[in-house]
């Protein structure tokens, strides 16, 4: 049995060469170490963030402060290896995560397969879907990621909540599977890990040990098969050699050190949709040859989040961490019910809502945000904000608006939406939330406030954190960035690749 221990390196260790380079240690980059450790390559993992052990993780607002990067144009504040990366767009801001294990430090956790009616659309290859291993691509990581239902789901004062909100759909919640081990248990990976407490604090980063990421189970089994892991470490691009491949990086906090790099005979660029998308571009830029659809058919995922505010009921929203800050009824993981609400014609209007949980470090201060611009309820917000931390009159409802055709790992389709949010945007999605927001009032209308951000000085443009595209998949150079294996095109045209296996994980 392995036990919890620290999995990355000193810089110093580095070797000159390695058979794979990986770029990256969310999803992507952490299964393609362990399958390439497994296999007996020399598998070396670069992750621009740093470690955050368990028990590490922000537990109050100065400690988020702390770890929160904001990036936009000419402006940029706080360190470059913070937890939570906010970047600020013209149309859209995106939050991504930064720390050795990617986005799944920071999700919600929620383990939904993709409706198979996704993959019928004529922008994915062939080959993806009529070469049998996409049941066995699934398949494989349910076995290590474990997504489970919480068994006393109906037990907790959220998921009731949620019951009181589905009424105004005739359709009652069920559990959702969440990447979380509630029972103590010893992981694929070998990893010892500890039952959830419901401390709520999954999107913080889970104290406990319980939550099933990415950094305590690929990387692990990874590391245990042979490959190095170094963390903050910024790659800069790759310069194609012959043979293979040379990666040029840098120190994440040393904006102007001197570049060092490291060689390979393959390379898999898996630094999410805009890290990896920065990497090719910049890659571009020093004449390597790529696709002209690079950095298209970008998408928000069609998710949006919002809080109702203004029920009469106890909802328990907001997180205690671990250890607990107070006692009381227990929060659950992050979500836990969710009402589904396909639709058997029309995959665009199938959809899913979830309950969430803003974690402890965030929640005291979190109704004053919301409440920003209203004047009756600023006079409202520091009784508010007191009676926030007492879980017995934790009124806010976060409510989560999924598009069943984006969940999932996989890559971005290639058709380009109208607006980068649209699929948020529509009158379907707002309407299901203001009525679902109207039943979870006890009888009373509640105030649905769409995108925390709105209310803050970011501006009112909407905000996603789940980007997709800029690398995406298609039969040829003209259509997408990588083929069917996620090997890159060597050009604009045709369906050449680049000789020396490079390769780009497309979220």
């Amino acid at each position: 049995m392995i036990m919890p221990q620290r999995l990355s390196s000193p810089t110093s260790a580095l070797k000159p060469a390695y058979d794979v380079v990986v770029v990256g240690s969310g999803y992507g980059g952490g299964v393609s170490a362990s399958r390439l450790a497994r296999a007996g390559q020399r598998v070396c993992v670069i992750e621009r963030g740093r470690e955050v052990p368990t028990g590490e993780f922000p537990a109050r607002l100065p400690e988020l402060r702390r770890e929160l990067q904001l990036n936009g144009g000419k402006m940029r504040s706080g360190s470059r290896t913070g937890l939570y990366d906010f970047r600020m767009g013209t149309d859209i801001h995106v939050l991504v995560g930064c720390g050795l294990g990617g986005g799944s430090l920071i999700n919600a956790g929620v383990g939904l397969r993709p409706d198979a009616r996704v993959f019928a659309d004529g922008a994915w290859p062939d080959e993806v879907t009529k070469d049998g291993l996409l049941d066995l691509g699934f398949e494989r990581a349910q076995m290590m990621l474990r997504p489970s239902r919480y068994r006393d789901a109906r037990e907790l004062t959220k998921y009731r909540a949620l019951e009181a909100a589905s009424t105004a759909f005739g359709t009652p919640p069920v559990a959702a599977p969440v990447v979380v081990s509630f029972e103590e248990t010893v992981n694929p990976a070998g990893v010892a890990q500890p039952a959830c407490t419901l401390c709520g604090d999954c999107c913080s980063g889970c104290n406990v040990g319980a939550k099933n990421t990415v950094a305590v189970t690929y990387l692990p089994d990874a590391k245990a098969h042979g490959a190095e892991i170094f963390t903050e470490l910024t790659v800069k691009r790759l310069e194609k050699r012959d043979g293979g491949w040379r990666v040029h990086f840098a120190p994440s906090e040393e904006k102007d050190a001197e570049p060092s790099h490291v060689d390979a005979k393959t390379v898999v660029l898996a630094a999410g949709t805009l890290g990896s998308t920065e990497i090719l571009l910049r890659s571009r830029d020093h004449g390597l040859k790529l696709s002209d659809r690079l950095g298209d058919g970008f998408s928000a995922n069609g998710d949006i989040i919002a809080f109702a505010l203004g029920g009469r009921e106890k909802v328990n929203g907001v997180g205690v961490g671990e250890p607990p800050k107070y006692v009381g009824d227990a929060i659950g993981a992050c979500v836990a019910g969710e009402i589904e609400l396909p639709d058997a014609t029309d995959l665009d209007r199938s959809m899913i809502i979830q309950e969430g949980v803003m974690p402890s470090c965030v929640g005291a201060p979190a109704p004053g945000v919301l409440h920003r611009r209203r004047s009756a309820a600023r006079r409202r917000a520091k009784s508010h904000q007191g009676r926030l931390s007492r879980p017995a009159v934790a009124s806010p409802h976060l409510l989560r608006r999924v598009a069943r055709r984006r969940q999932g790992p996989h890559p971005a389709r290639q058709r380009q939406r109208s607006g980068a949010l649209a699929a948020c945007r529509r009158p379907a999605g707002l309407c299901a939330g203001r009525r679902s927001a109207d039943q979870s009032g006890g009888g009373g209308r509640c105030a649905l406030h769409q995108e925390p951000s709105a209310a803050t000085s970011m501006g009112v443009k909407p905000a996603t954190a789940h980007p997709l595209g800029g690398c995406g998949m298609g039969d040829d150079a003209g259509r997408g960035v990588v083929n069917h294996k996620c090997q890159v095109f060597a050009g604009t045209s045709g369906d050449d690749v680049h000789s020396g296996s490079m390769s780009a994980t497309a979220p």
